[in-house]
């Protein structure tokens, strides 16, 4: 694809992963909206813009679904149809391209934590809510990077990283109050628990089968229980000896899943 000149030294960065601090921590981001459009410019080209930027933010959704955060800018770019000097005019941060695609999707999964937190009881609250967030980790290895590390600079994630903790938070303590959760129970426990069964979800699935992630949530869900309260019954088939060793290697380092975000190549 060809660069221009301004553009072929940042795309040879995003490109193979080397000398991309800013773009992997997010320091420097910008806010979400589109590049500014050049005193004068045509209503043609503010168009041309819009669209270039949709074209980009469609395109890096599905290869961050695909392949995770660290996807290289230029598989987005041609995925795209659009050069990588015009890609980094619009996004000049890995941080800002993520937030761009991940907005809605992590603005819904406050909405969600708002619905458990009125829940009718503590209990259905929680279970309902970690239910909803696994879904989208099963589905998505872009959200799944995101919602299950820390990556530096995008503004949403920052935001529903705290409103998930408070949600937790309020639920875990109606929880003890209801005598539904162990009172020993904290909310690290609970999100340390949660970031760990998240990141095995997709190596899990790719496995087994989609809603395979069902039965791990429920026994971990379990142990947050009150000792009084009964055991759930566990959903979904046992993992067979063969696909306990499919996703063990995925895990692994050598084996098929990809680094995160923080993770070396």
């Amino acid at each position: 694809m060809t660069e221009d000149r301004r553009g072929g030294q940042a795309a040879a960065r995003g490109s193979d992963g080397r000398g991309d601090h800013d773009a992997r921590t997010g320091r420097g981001a910008t806010d979400e909206g589109p590049a500014p459009a050049p005193p004068g410019s045509s209503p043609r080209r503010r168009r041309d813009a819009r669209r270039n930027r949709e074209l980009l933010t469609d395109a890096a959704h599905e290869v961050f679904t695909e392949q995770g955060l660290e996807a290289p800018f230029d598989v987005i770019a041609r995925r795209a149809g659009i050069g990588n000097a015009t890609l980094y005019r619009h996004f000049p941060t890995r941080a800002a391209l993520v937030n761009a695609v991940f907005r809605d999707l992590l603005t819904h999964t406050m909405t969600v934590g708002e619905q458990a937190r009125t829940a009718e009881d503590a209990w259905s609250g929680l279970c309902g809510y970690l239910a909803e967030i696994f879904t989208v980790l099963a589905s998505d290895r872009g959200a799944n990077d995101l919602m299950t590390t820390h990556l530096e600079g995008v503004q949403t994630l920052e935001t529903v990283h705290a409103h998930n903790r408070e949600t937790v938070d309020i639920l875990l303590r109606r929880g003890h109050t209801e005598s539904t959760i162990r009172t020993d129970v904290t909310t690290e426990d609970v999100l340390f628990s949660f970031a760990a069964l998240g990141r095995a979800v997709p190596a899990l699935t790719a496995a087994t089968t989609p809603d395979a992630w069902r039965r791990p949530l429920t026994l971990f869900l379990d142990a947050l229980r009150a000792p009084s309260l009964p055991p759930s019954p566990l959903p979904t088939p046992p993992l067979t000896p063969p696909q306990l060793a499919t996703t063990l290697h995925e895990l692994a380092p050598h084996g098929g899943s990809r680094p995160g975000p923080h993770e070396k190549r």
